[in-house]
């Protein structure tokens, strides 16, 4: 579960009573049409909140009727994770029907890829509905690199019935020039944001109700050049004065030493009880009854609070129930200015207090913060190691980090739990500068005197020192060394600490995949389930399901795969909770076992079904699983062009993990386009890829190779390409070899197809039929379909002389039953597994001829139509692209004789 939301952060402020009109600042607001993003930018004092607080009551009121939500940022909210929930939040305050999908994403405890979440939340506030304002007060106190990024994503695509206003002191490091530009921006700047002199004279007059003249409103505007702050300011200083005039007159300095002079001037007019706690609490970034009390020792703040409110002394409510408030950004770093110069001792009293408070009540977050603040770094340490489990649980790594990167140096060094926690969290954020100098601090401090809050978590740090070795390791790209460090780690593990078990072993698991041994892989991984059923951690179970189907898999283990996916099904949430993450993932893989055995409803079937469940019901993987599995079963059911556009989805939606990519999107896209005869495309993703016949083979590339296998083998039947079969025979026989020595027998099955085809091309047929054979007796167990299927009439024809012969003769005819057609009787000559019609050799004369089209129509006394219709069957049959290579070919098998025999069998 994610951590609990602060509520106060997503209230939307109401516009105060008396407050000044400002009719021409809401024009600007409303902006030009077509404008999605609004910049409200100015330093603190100028009325941004205030304004917008009006502006948004104008719009929620009819004839309007937008929605209107609300977020107020602070520092804490850097990490992506956090960042992204709120805004969720918030949105879905004013549009239920938005967010629900990403959400869960974000708060289902397993790794998040914030595009994927955003992805979906774009989806949903694509559809057709009520206009929404998002507002996200203070952005300039987000910093974090990733959170602008995927912002700059989200206000790229965003749906027009949403319109986002950024608030804050600086321009945000977004594509501001490109929104300006396509005239998506409008803009408040802080000389739009100043008092007119009416404005003034209606403030001064009109609300604060001073006795000023036009002369004197004249000279506060001169000297404040119209800034709000410092008139708002000078009218408390002025209230109860006789001499207004004569204060106006001795009124100058600059924006912040006037700020200085009427702060003070405010601060001496309030009672000693009212002068201390403004001073005292603001150190707190909210204020309650409660937390105002443990910080100023004193009982009545929440009366205190209500009192500030209604005397207009610089506090914004948070709610709409006066609980919560805020001190005016300006007012409070005033404050905080003049506690520090009067009281710098007391500061860090205060700090403790609001620590030990936030401690006690739920917030370690913010306990953190003020601990730091406080200087009290021993206090921060604990409550950060405290907070740890939590945090790790919530994946709120980055958060982690900054936490512990605030902590002195040497502290962090002396704390082994913090060392190896650091290490951890740089890992986990994809960094690996540094973490083995964390975890050699880890492991010093262990030698020396080691400290920490939790003896438990002392106890399993050289585990956890190990475990986060092994990921480093892999990051680096050695495997070897992974598997030494993490079986360590489970050497050192308690026998109950499940989930650490479950990462070593999965750490086990990759390496060996990586380094080509699956057989331990498979061990690895079955394993790591064991481990994470025993911890309860369910989603990691099917996510680890996944990788461990991957590659029984790529062993030809279909029938494994599919229980490995069925078990974790069988894992159910609690009553009332929704579909376990990656339960999608589980239905598209039994989908794509189901495809291969050519039972095309069931795999429509769970293929709906998972779309229904929605994409958070998906690990990261499968935006693009689902679409390339679904792709699959498009080109099945005659539909190339869906298939095509499917799989380009699928590449924009890739996200990669620490799995090694052996099916890359690009190249399943690749054999999409030979299946349309578009070999030009294909051969410049060969050269793009820099793939070569001569390369080594490489199970990490296999599936690539094969792909170029297989544009070697179009190539020659485009053009009779001798070089390119030779090529295609050579780098077949090398990739049969390593996938037999690897226990790749997925890989295996299609490359002797691929092989028999070959040979077919050659006009060797017995040579074609003893791979086809070893296919067979490979496939059939397990069940494989599709894989021949999906070859066409080349591979037809040879089925059908396999069907008479051999141990798989019997597997030979059902797939020939499976693909329409039942096996023949061998043709009696013409070298041709499958024999030209008369009608063929007609038209296969003709085109030995330099006669056209057309003219062959002519001379048959046939459509054009029929003609194309001969010609394709004849390619077919011949495994030609070409009308040049078909003539070669029929040249080749003396097809052109007047006495070669006539036969007519159908085709598959």
């Amino acid at each position: 579960m994610p951590a609990p939301l602060l509520q106060t952060k997503l209230y939307l402020p109401r516009p105060r009573a008396g407050v000044v009109p400002r009719a021409r600042l809401h024009g600007r607001l409303d902006g030009a049409a077509g404008a999605k993003v609004v910049l409200v930018c100015a330093p603190a004092g100028f009325g941004k909140t205030t304004l917008l607080a009006q502006w948004l009551a104008e719009q929620e009121a009819p004839p309007l009727g937008r929605r209107a939500a609300w977020l107020s940022l602070d520092r804490g909210d850097d990490d992506p994770v956090t960042f992204w929930t709120y805004v969720v939040t918030a949105l879905r305050s004013v549009a239920p029907e938005a967010g629900a999908d990403a959400l869960a994403l974000l708060g289902d405890g397993g790794p998040v890829q914030i595009r994927l979440v955003l992805t979906t939340l774009l989806n949903d506030l694509a559809v057709p509905g009520g206009e929404v304002v998002l507002v996200l007060d203070d952005y300039h106190l987000v910093e974090a690199r990733e959170v602008h990024e995927e912002m700059a994503f989200l206000l790229e695509h965003l749906p027009p019935r949403v319109r986002l206003v950024l608030a804050g002191r600086a321009d945000p490091p977004l594509p501001l020039a490109r929104l300006r530009a396509r005239g998506e921006l409008v803009e408040v700047r802080a000389a739009d944001l100043r008092f007119t002199p009416d404005e003034a004279t209606a403030y001064l007059v009109g609300v604060m109700g001073l006795p000023v003249t036009a002369r004197d409103v004249a000279a506060l505007d001169d000297r404040t050049e119209g800034w709000i702050a410092a008139l708002q300011l000078a009218a408390l200083s002025m209230q109860g004065r006789e001499d207004v005039s004569g204060f106006v007159a001795g009124f100058t300095g600059d924006d912040r030493y006037v700020v200085d002079y009427l702060v003070e001037e405010v601060l001496q007019r309030q009672p000693p009880a009212v002068r201390d706690f403004l001073l005292q609490t603001s150190v707190l970034a909210r204020l309650t009854g409660p937390l105002c009390d443990a910080v100023t020792g004193q009982q009545g703040g929440r009366a205190a609070l209500e009192a500030l409110d209604r005397g207009n002394l610089f506090v914004v409510p948070l709610d709409d129930h006066r609980r919560a408030y805020r001190y005016h950004h300006l007012f409070g770093d005033v404050l905080r200015a003049r506690l520090a110069e009067e009281s710098p001792d007391l500061v860090r009293t205060l700090h403790r207090r609001a620590s030990d408070w936030y401690a006690g009540n739920g917030d370690p977050a913010e306990g953190i913060r003020h601990a730091t603040a406080a200087q009290d770094f021993d206090r921060a340490a604990d409550l950060v190691e405290l907070a740890m489990t939590d945090a790790r649980r919530t994946r709120q790594e980055a958060a982690l980090r900054h936490w512990i990167e605030q902590l002195p140096a040497g502290l962090v060094r002396a704390r082994p739990v913090l060392a190896n926690g650091l290490a951890g969290a740089l890992l986990s954020t994809g960094e690996v500068e540094g973490v083995e100098r964390h975890l050699r601090d880890a492991e010093q401090a262990l030698a020396d005197d080691p400290r920490a809050r939790d003896e438990q978590e002392l106890r399993r740090v050289p585990a956890g020192i190990a475990v986060h070795r092994a990921g480093l390791a892999l990051a680096l790209g050695d495997p070897a060394a992974t598997v030494a460090h993490a079986r360590r780690a489970l050497e050192l593990l308690e026998a109950d600490h499940h989930i650490a078990r479950g990462a070593a072993t999965a750490l086990v698991g990759l390496a060996s995949w990586v380094t080509g041994d699956l057989d331990a892989a498979v061990t690895a991984y079955s394993g790591c389930l064991v481990s994470l059923e025993r911890a309860g951690h369910a989603s990691d179970v099917l996510g680890c399901s996944l990788s461990l189907a991957d590659i029984q898999v790529t062993q030809g283990r279909l029938r494994e795969a599919r229980r490995t996916y069925e078990q974790a099904l069988r894992l159910r949430p609690p009553d009332g909770a929704p579909p376990l993450r990656g339960t999608a993932d589980m239905l598209v893989g039994l989908a794509a076992l189901h495809l291969e055995h050519d039972d095309l409803a069931e795999a429509e079937r769970l293929l709906t079904q998972a779309e229904a469940l929605g994409e958070h019901n998906g690990l990261p993987q499968n935006a693009y699983r689902s679409r390339v599995v679904r792709a699959r079963l498009l080109q099945v059911q005659g539909d190339p062009a869906g298939a095509l556009a499917l799989l380009g989805e699928a590449q924009r939606r890739y996200v990669g993990d620490m799995s090694p990519d052996v099916r890359p999107v690009a190249a399943v896209r690749a054999r999409a386009l030979l299946a349309q005869g578009r070999l030009a495309e294909v051969l410049d993703w060969v050269r793009g890829r820099d793939l070569s016949v001569d390369d080594a083979p490489d199970h990490l590339r296999e599936y690539e190779h094969v792909t170029l296998a297989r544009a070697l083998l179009a190539r020659h039947g485009a053009d009779g390409d001798g070089d390119a079969l030779a090529a295609a025979t050579t780098l077949l026989d090398r990739l049969a070899a390593a996938a037999e020595a690897g226990g790749r027998t997925g890989s295996l099955v299609e490359v002797l197809v691929l092989r028999a085809l070959a040979a077919r091309a050659g006009s060797d047929l017995r040579g074609a039929l003893e791979p086809l054979g070893r296919a067979l007796a490979l496939a059939g167990p397990e069940g494989y379909v599709r894989l021949f299927l999906d070859e066409g009439p080349p591979l037809a024809a040879l089925l059908r002389s396999a069907a008479g012969r051999g141990p798989a003769s019997g597997y030979a005819a059902r797939l020939l039953a499976a693909g329409g057609t039942d096996a023949p009787r061998p043709p009696a000559r013409q070298g041709l597994v499958e024999p030209l019609s008369d009608r063929e050799r007609d038209v296969l004369r003709l085109l030995a001829t330099e006669l056209s089209g057309p003219e062959i129509a002519g001379e048959l006394v046939v459509s054009l139509n029929t003609v194309r219709t001969h010609t394709k069957s004849i390619y077919a049959k011949l495994g030609v692209n070409s009308r040049r290579a078909a003539v070669r070919r029929a040249q080749e098998l003396d097809l052109l004789s007047p006495g070669a025999p006539r036969h007519n069998h159908h085709m598959w």
